[in-house]
C-alpha cells in the first residue's frame, strides 16, 4: 500500500494496525519483529515509523535503514526527500555491502595489517564487480592456457564471474574462502574429473586473494571479511557504530545475507528501537546468498513479534490461484516455509476467516500455437483493458523468466500498433549486447588508431546506423563499402564529397553530410594528444552525438547506456591506471575486455517509471522492484526457465552456505526440490504483486520455434484440471 502524507510527518490514510505500529512510543517494545506476505503493507509502515522517529526528535544520524538490496531501499529515501520530512534530513540507507565499505575505510589503519595487506601504510583500493573482474582475468590466464578447468565448457566472463562469486559467497557465509574447494567437492556426486576442476578453482580464489592482499585491493569479498572479522571486533569501532545507530529499520530481512542477520543480532541487543521486517515465502535472492533461515531466526532476538496477514488490496480469487498452485507445485499453503526453513505463520489469506477455497479463477489462460500469436494476443488484451475498460497502462505488467531483446521489441512493437506505451525494467547485462555501447567501441577504435585495432566492415556500418538519425543498414553498408579502408594495422574513413556523385545520391546528402561531421570530429581528434577513454567518450557525446542529426538525441536508451560505459570507463582508469600516461595506455585493454564481456556487465539502471506506459520486465526482477499493478500478463508459461537454476558447475548457491550439512552431496532429489520451491517463492511473489487478474500466455511452440514443456505450465494445467474436477463436483 502506497503512503499517502499530510502536512506533518505521518501517513495518513494508515490501516488500522499500522497506525497502531507507528503510533507506538519510541522503544516500546524495544524492538518489533514484523512478518507476513508481501502486499500486507509492512513497508508503508516502515516507512511512516522512520518518519515518526524523526517528528518525535530523533536525530537523523542516529537512525540506520538496512535493505538487502539499494532499489529496495528507494521508498525510504523518497518519503526523506519528500515535503514531509524535515528539511536536511539525512539518514542512512544502506546495504551490508556499502556500510562495510565506508567503516573499512574509517578503520583502514587499524585493520590493515591484522588483515595481511602487504601494505597498511598505503590506502586501500576498493574494486567494483568490473575491476574485480579485470584482475581476475588476468590471474586466471595461467590456468585457462594450462587447461585446469578441464571438460568444463564456459564462457571466459562467466567462469571469473563464478569464482568471484565463490569468494562472495564465502564472505557472507561467514566460513574462510580456502573451504571453497574442499565444500563443492564434499557435495559433488557426479564423475571425479570434477574434483580437480574444483581443485583449480579453490587455486584461483587463492591467487586472486594473495594479488588482492598484495596490493592493498578490496573486492567485495574482502570488504565483507574485513568489516566482520576485523572492524566489527573493533572496541572503538562497536562503541562507535552502536553508539551512532540507535535506532534500526532492516526491511526485506529474509533478502539479506548472514553476515548482515549477524549485525542485526548483535544491535538488537543494545539498539533503542529496531523494526525487522520479515516478506513470508520470500528469499528469491537465494542464488545471490540471501538466507531466509537466518533471518527468521531474528525472531527470536526480538522483544515484540507481529504478524500481519490478509492483503490490503487484491482480488479474493489472487488468494484462492495462490493456494492452488501451491498445491500444484506440492507446497500447503499456511505450512510455513518450504523445504528446511523455519515455520511462519499461515500464508496471506490462506486458512483465515473468509479465504476462498483453491481455484483457479483469478486468472485467465491465453493460448495459441504460435508465439507470435500469443504476443498479438497479448497486445490486443492489453488494449481492450486500456481503451475498452479505462485501465491506466502503468496498472499492467508484462513478465517473463526472460525478457531479451527480440522479446521486448515484439511486445513493444505490438503494444505501438494499439497506441500504448511501454517502459522496461532490466537486469544485469554485458555492454557488449548493447548497440549503442558498440557504437562507441567502434568509434573509439577509428578515432585511435595507436591501438591497431580495426573494426570490421560490418561493425562500422553497425556503429553509421546506431550513430546517425535517419541512417538505414542498407545505406550504411553501402556508404562504409566505399568510404572505409583498412589495410595492415591502418585504418580510414573518406570525406563523403569525395565519392561520385551517384554514390551520393544513394546514401542522400543529408544523412552524407552527418557522416562527413561525425568523420571531421574523429580525424581532428586523431591529430591531438589522446585522453583518457571516458574523457574521450564525454567529448564525442556532448559535441556531436546528442546533438540533433544524431540518433543520441531522442534515444534515452541509448544515452543511458552511452553514460553507464563512461561510468565504467571511468571507475576502471581510477583503479588501474593512477597517472594520465597509464590510463591512455589502459584504454585499448578496456575496449577489448569490454568486448569480451569481461567487464561491463554492471547492472544497469532501469528505465524511468513512465506514466502512461505498461511495463516490461523479467520476473525475478518486477518482484524485487515491489511495485504492485492490477493486471499481470505472464509470458512464455511454458519456458522450462521459469524457477529454473542456472547452469554454473564453478559455484553452488545452496552448498556454499551455512545451512548446507559439511560433507552432504547434492543429489537430483536436492535440485528438483530447490527448483520447485524457488518457483513456488516466484509464483507467490507475482500473485502478491497483483490487485486485480492474472493473464497466463501459453503456445505450443515457443520462441526458436520449438515445444518447451516446464514447471509451471505443468503446475497450471494440473489446478486447471483440479478446478474443472471440483466444479464437476459441485454441479452434481
Amino acid at each position: 500500500m502506497s503512503a499517502r502524507f499530510s502536512r506533518g510527518l505521518l501517513p495518513s490514510q494508515l490501516t488500522r494496525r499500522q497506525a497502531a505500529l507507528v503510533a507506538a512510543p519510541v522503544g516500546s517494545p524495544r524492538s518489533l519483529f514484523l512478518e507476513g506476505p508481501a502486499g500486507t503493507g509492512k513497508t508503508t509502515a516502515g516507512v511512516a515509523r522512520l518518519l515518526r522517529l524523526l517528528e518525535a526528535g530523533v536525530a537523523a544520524e542516529a537512525v540506520l535503514v538496512l535493505v538487502p538490496q539499494r532499489t529496495l531501499g528507494r521508498i525510504y529515501l523518497d518519503a526523506l526527500h519528500g515535503p514531509w520530512a524535515p528539511a536536511g534530513a539525512s539518514v542512512d540507507v544502506v546495504t551490508i555491502g556499502g556500510l562495510a565499505r565506508r567503516t573499512v575505510e574509517l578503520y583502514w589503519p587499524l585493520v590493515a595489517g591484522p588483515a595481511g595487506f602487504a601494505h597498511p601504510d598505503r590506502p586501500p583500493v576498493f574494486l567494483t564487480l568490473e575491476t574485480a573482474q579485470y584482475y581476475m582475468d588476468r590471474l586466471i590466464e595461467p590456468f585457462i592456457a594450462a587447461g585446469a578447468f578441464g571438460d568444463v565448457t564456459l564462457a571466459r566472463q562467466r567462469l571469473i564471474s563464478q569464482i568471484l562469486d565463490n569468494l562472495n559467497k564465502a564472505a557472507i557465509a561467514g566460513f574462510s574462502y580456502r573451504e571453497i574447494g574442499e565444500r563443492l567437492a564434499r557435495a559433488w556426486s557426479g564423475e571425479s574429473s570434477r574434483l580437480r576442476v574444483y581443485e583449480q578453482v579453490q587455486a584461483c580464489a587463492g591467487s586472486f586473494r594473495a594479488f588482492c592482499l598484495e596490493h592493498n585491493l578490496l573486492d567485495f569479498s574482502l570488504q565483507i571479511e574485513v568489516f566482520a572479522r576485523h572492524v566489527l571486533p573493533l572496541p572503538e569501532a562497536e562503541a562507535a557504530l552502536s553508539g551512532q545507530y540507535r535506532h534500526l529499520i532492516a526491511d526485506n530481512i529474509e533478502e539479506d545475507v548472514p553476515v548482515s542477520h549477524d549485525l542485526v543480532a548483535r544491535w538488537l541487543a543494545s539498539c533503542e528501537s529496531a523494526l525487522v521486517i520479515y516478506d513470508e515465502q520470500g528469499g528469491l535472492r537465494t542464488y545471490l546468498g540471501a538466507d531466509p533461515v537466518g533471518a527468521y531466526a531474528l525472531r527470536e532476538r526480538c522483544a515484540g513479534r507481529e504478524r500481519w496477514g490478509g492483503r490490503l488490496q487484491g482480488e479474493p480469487s489472487l488468494v484462492a490461484l495462490e493456494v492452488a498452485l501451491a498445491q500444484s507445485l506440492g507446497f500447503a499453503m499456511g505450512a510455513g516455509e518450504p523445504g528446511a526453513e523455519a515455520p511462519t505463520a499461515k500464508g496471506a489469506g490462506a486458512g483465515e476467516p473468509g479465504a476462498e477455497a483453491p481455484t483457479t479463477k483469478g486468472a485467465t489462460l491465453l493460448s495459441e500455437t504460435y508465439h507470435t500469436q500469443v504476443i498479438e494476443s497479448v497486445a490486443a488484451e492489453i488494449a481492450r483493458l486500456v481503451h475498452g475498460e479505462g485501465v491506466p497502462p502503468e496498472e499492467i505488467a508484462v513478465v517473463a523468466p526472460f525478457m531479451g531483446d527480440a522479446l521486448r521489441f515484439a511486445l513493444s512493437t505490438s503494444l505501438a500498433r494499439h497506441g500504448i506505451a511501454t517502459w522496461s525494467q532490466r537486469p544485469s547485462r554485458p555492454l557488449r549486447d548493447e548497440p549503442a555501447a558498440r557504437c562507441l567501441l567502434v568509434l573509439a577504435k577509428l578515432a585511435h588508431p595507436a591501438w591497431q585495432l580495426l573494426p570490421l566492415r560490418a561493425d562500422v556500418a553497425a556503429a553509421l546506423t546506431v550513430a546517425i538519425e535517419g541512417m538505414d543498414l542498407v545505406r550504411a553498408t553501402h556508404l562504409t563499402a566505399i568510404v572505409y579502408r583498412s589495410s595492415g594495422h591502418h585504418a580510414s574513413l573518406t570525406d563523403f564529397e569525395r565519392i561520385r556523385p551517384e554514390e551520393q545520391a544513394k546514401v542522400t546528402y543529408v544523412l552524407g553530410n552527418r557522416y562527413d561531421d561525425l568523420r571531421r570530429w574523429l580525424a581532428a581528434y586523431a591529430e591531438g594528444p589522446a585522453l583518457p577513454l571516458d574523457h574521450f567518450w564525454s567529448r564525442l557525446f556532448d559535441e556531436v552525438l546528442s546533438r540533433a542529426g544524431y540518433a543520441f538525441h531522442h534515444d534515452r536508451d541509448a544515452a543511458a547506456v552511452a553514460a553507464h560505459l563512461i561510468d565504467s570507463a571511468y571507475k576502471f582508469r581510477q583503479t588501474v591506471a593512477a597517472e594520465a600516461t597509464e590510463a591512455v595506455a589502459a584504454a585499448p585493454a578496456f575496449v577489448a575486455l569490454v568486448e569480451q564481456g569481461v567487464i561491463g556487465a554492471q547492472y544497469l539502471p532501469p528505465e524511468p517509471e513512465a506514466a502512461g506506459a505498461v511495463l516490461v520486465a523479467p520476473a525475478y526482477t518486477f518482484v524485487m522492484a515491489g511495485r504492485p499493478v492490477r493486471y499481470q500478463f505472464w509470458l512464455d508459461l511454458a519456458s522450462s526457465a521459469w524457477g529454473r537454476r542456472l547452469y554454473q558447475p564453478l559455484t553452488h548457491p545452496y552448498v556454499l552456505t551455512r545451512r548446507w550439512p559439511e560433507g552432504r552431496r547434492w543429489t537430483d532429489a536436492d535440485e528438483d526440490l530447490s527448483n520447485r520451491e524457488t518457483l513456488y517463492r516466484l509464483v507467490l511473489g507475482l500473485i502478491r504483486r497483483c490487485r486485480t487478474h492474472i493473464y497466463l500466455a501459453d503456445s505450443v511452440y515457443n520462441e526458436r520455434g520449438f515445444e518447451d514443456h516446464g514447471a509451471l505450465q505443468a503446475a497450471v494445467f494440473r489446478a486447471l484440471r483440479r478446478a474443472a474436477r471440483m466444479g464437476e463436483g459441485s454441479d452434481g
